[in-house]
């Protein structure tokens, strides 16, 4: 899946401490959480969305520390 402000595909972050995590637009988070639904993915979406620069809004989607992050970006790269 390509993040549509970028161009750049979607991926899974594994660092901090949190948990697996994607960072989308607020604009495009309905696909992600379309795509992890149908794909039997737990989640939650964080409910603040930040701005950098201008930047459209982005908010975090968490998966958790139980994830399989190298599955959930197969599915992402595979989405079109």
């Amino acid at each position: 899946m390509i993040d549509r402000s970028t161009k750049k595909p979607l991926y899974v972050s594994t660092d901090g401490n949190a948990g697996p995590y994607i960072m989308a637009t607020v604009q495009q988070i309905a696909s992600v959480r379309k795509l992890l639904d149908a794909n039997n993915i737990s989640y939650w979406v964080d409910e603040d969305a930040v701005s950098f620069d201008g930047k459209p809004y982005v908010t975090v989607v968490n998966l958790g520390h139980g994830s399989d992050a190298e599955n959930v970006q197969k599915i992402l790269d595979n989405a079109s």
